[in-house]
């Protein structure tokens, strides 16, 4: 469970530049929920997984990951209870290290570092199944390096990556916003069945509208670093990517031309 209580983030401040990019954020989410969070450009959605993640430090206000307050902790305290997947494919995994040695780190996130063998026989055949399990056939390819892979194949690594600690939290940051929409629709569909099966408290932030309706089962919209819209149950079921759509016109006050963009 994530709870969030009154949670200010202000950046700058005292100087000519500050910011107020969370204000009074309060928030529960429950135990194997997922919850999709939009907003515009500068609403506080990444600095809302930042401050989850110990990127960045809530000026004011507690943060509980299950009964542990992690409010002041940093985020290599928190890595063996929070994983995050990058919009970037590029972010989160080395280039110049293999798959299986990349899988190797992440499975050891969040423990100390020893002088031992990271990559053992029982170990690369675990590694390899849970790549196969994606479809892609890149578990005949365990010792190619990341940065040869596809965006598309390197997001759906990143997602096993981050299941292979036992994080409490997933969080995805735009995951699939880099990916053209065949790979951003299989990722998407990877990413449903990761968090279902694994019963990961998941946040998921996306500028897709569409994403924001079909997947999880809760949709936050933030906007000037205030939760606007907080809908669940029957009542997330009856909206239409037309209504979240005239809510951000009516924050924004766009006109339906640029908010049309939205729609994807």
């Amino acid at each position: 469970m994530i709870t969030l209580k009154d949670i200010k983030v202000i950046f700058g401040k005292g100087t000519p530049l500050q910011k107020q990019a969370l204000n009074g954020v309060s928030l529960t989410i429950e135990e194997g929920s997922f919850v999709t969070v939009i907003g515009s450009n500068g609403a506080g959605k990444s600095t809302l997984l930042g401050v989850l993640a110990g990127d960045v430090l809530a000026s004011e206000g507690q943060v509980l990951i299950g009964h542990a307050d992690v409010t002041r902790k940093s985020t290599a305290a928190r890595a063996g209870l929070v994983a995050r997947v990058f919009q970037d494919p590029l972010t989160g995994s080395c280039g110049s290290l293999s798959i299986e040695e990349n899988l190797a780190l992440a499975a050891r996130r969040g423990e100390r570092r020893g002088l031992v063998s990271a990559l053992g026989p029982q170990r690369r055949e675990h590694f390899r199944d849970r790549i196969a399990e994606l479809n892609l056939g890149l578990e005949n390819r365990m010792k190619d390096r990341m940065d040869l892979l596809s965006g598309g194949q390197r997001q759906a690594v990143s997602l096993v990556m981050a299941t292979l600690a036992g994080s409490e939290v997933l969080l995805l940051d735009e995951h699939t916003a880099a990916l053209d929409p065949g790979m951003a629709e299989f990722v998407m569909g990877l990413t449903q069945k990761i968090v279902s099966e694994r019963k990961l408290t998941t946040l998921m932030v996306t500028h897709s509208m569409r994403q924001a309706l079909d997947y999880g089962h809760r949709t936050i919209m933030l906007h000037g670093g205030e939760i606007v819209l907080d809908v669940s149950g029957d009542s997330r079921k009856t909206l239409q990517v037309e209504d979240l759509i005239a809510m951000f016109r009516k924050m924004r006050g766009q006109t339906l031309d640029d908010d049309a963009l939205l729609i994807g």
